[in-house]
């Protein structure tokens, strides 16, 4: 515990921040949403569908993830039937659709069909700047993950229904 406290003191009398030391601790996908409050409803989508195990693997993998304010938007009670345990497989196909195998940085998205982890394709569009994915706004870009990249997205995209 002393050595703790010796280090703690040295650090600060450098001019080190803890915090700022903290941010270079390097995080997998999961960790990286889980330690930001605006995807809690994600993060818990994903544990409920059981694709926490699939993210934290090693990748690389481009995660389009939807925010709380992006969830919210989806018709009332969507979420909670959603999280519902026999709807396990309905949440995974769609988590999935969020998910492209490989790692797209945002000045390497070209307008595209992308395949995505669910096995369908996404519509990805980008004219004068401006990428969408569906019908869902990229709003923020290249928030990096050891296993791969994070696209904040303003809306929660469907894959098709199979019939």
């Amino acid at each position: 515990m002393q050595t703790a406290k010796l280090f703690i003191f040295a650090i600060t009398a450098l001019g080190f921040s803890l915090p700022a030391i903290a941010d270079h601790h390097e995080k997998n996908i999961v960790e990286t949403a889980a330690a930001n409050e605006d995807f809690s409803t994600l993060v818990a989508a994903a544990k409920a569908a059981g694709v926490v195990p699939m993210l934290s693997e090693e990748g690389p993998f481009t995660v389009f993830a939807p925010t709380n304010e992006a969830f919210a938007k989806l018709p009332e009670g969507t979420v909670e039937m959603l999280l519902k345990p026999e709807n396990k497989e309905k949440l995974k196909a769609i988590l999935a659709y969020h998910v492209v195998p490989g790692k797209i940085m945002a000045a390497d998205v070209k307008t595209m069909m992308a395949k995505t982890a669910n096995g369908a394709e996404a519509s990805v569009k980008v004219d004068d700047g401006k990428v969408t994915i569906d019908d869902a706004n990229v709003v923020k870009t290249d928030i990096m993950a050891t296993n791969g990249v994070i696209h904040v997205i303003d809306s929660v995209i469907m894959p098709e229904e199979k019939e």
